[in-house]
């Protein structure tokens, strides 16, 4: 990018050294409840894991 005159250097310069553009404001109700199935709560991953260390040991795994 090559400024042609002082005017342009200068609108070239504010784009440059402006202060970063931010995504998303924050809600002002708080944060968004989360949607069905788009993750497993604590409680339902440690009972898997509880599952499946109890069909390891059954098969000689552990």
């Amino acid at each position: 990018m090559a400024a042609d005159d002082d005017a342009e250097r200068n609108r070239i310069r504010a784009k440059l050294y402006a202060p970063p553009k931010t995504r998303r404001q924050p809600n002002p109700n708080g944060p968004r409840p989360q949607r069905p199935g788009t993750g497993m709560k604590r409680g339902d991953a440690m009972a898997l894991m509880a599952q499946l260390a109890a069909q390891d040991a059954q098969l000689g795994a552990g």
